[in-house]
């Protein structure tokens, strides 16, 4: 095997996912056939339960190109899609001088993050739990019986 370009970048953990995946890992339930090692397994694991594991190529290119437009730096842009920020105060602890740079944007920038990137699995479990996005079952009335 030739190394064709040596440490060209950081990689997203959608792509970490994605290259575990491709070697087998979460296929194998009793986690032998696959050809991938436990320390791996833990890796994919918790990957599994991260933003990355509803994220596709398309959407984390679309997510890179919308932070373009905001002048980020490499590493911002790598820690927005790993991390999904959904409020303007997470924004704050991922862009470096956040003030100066997008304030008077920043809603605009956190709308366009929660439309791009999939929710976490534990936003979209815990709207289930509480409800939202489901019809309310209408009242039903109780009638006595007479004996």
């Amino acid at each position: 095997m030739k190394i064709l370009e040596h440490n060209v970048g950081a990689l997203t953990n959608f792509e970490v996912l994605d290259h575990l995946r491709s070697r087998g890992a979460g296929k194998d339930p009793t986690r032998v056939i696959a050809s991938v090692s436990p320390s791996e397994f833990k890796v994919f694991d918790y990957l599994e339960q991260t933003a990355a594991c509803s994220q596709t190529r398309e959407i984390v290119q679309k997510c890179v190109d919308e932070c373009k437009k905001y002048d980020l730096a490499k590493a911002e842009i790598l820690n927005v899609v790993n991390i999904r920020p959904s409020s303007a105060v997470e924004v704050y602890t991922i862009i470096e001088e956040c003030d100066s740079r997008i304030e008077e944007k920043i809603d605009k920038f956190v709308e366009t993050i929660t439309q791009v990137l999939p929710p976490h699995p534990s936003q979209v479990e815990s709207n289930e739990e509480t409800g939202e996005g489901k019809e309310e079952m209408p009242d039903v009335q109780q009638t006595e019986t007479v004996k």
